[in-house]
């Protein structure tokens, strides 16, 4: 379902830009960005953006179960609403945060 195109873990704070090479419905393939990988009552997500411009005009962010099996990234489809709100919120959170963060740097 994926490819995780990076050497270490995500959450190291390098500069280096993480990429996931989603399949879609269709088996076509979308690259998108990794923004970040959080977690909420203990269950890890991933935030995804497509890097395809044209795919994404909305600037819609993608959200999915996040696990790492055998060393390997695995995502699955968050198919309960009240999870889906939950981690869409804890998304919003840390993107209000990081918001923040920039204007302190400023």
């Amino acid at each position: 379902m994926c490819e995780h195109n990076h050497d270490h873990d995500c959450n190291c704070g390098c500069n280096e830009e993480v990429t996931v090479t989603l399949t879609l419905d269709d088996d076509t393939e979308l690259e998108c960005a990794v923004l970040t990988i959080y977690e909420v009552d203990g269950q890890e997500y991933i935030a995804l953006l497509p890097m395809d411009d044209a795919e994404n005009e909305d600037g819609d962010v993608y959200l999915y179960r996040y696990a790492e099996v055998d060393g390997e990234p695995t995502l699955d489809n968050i198919e309960d609403d009240d999870e889906y709100e939950a981690a869409a919120d804890a998304f919003d959170e840390w993107l209000d945060e990081q918001e923040f963060e920039e204007m302190i740097e400023e």
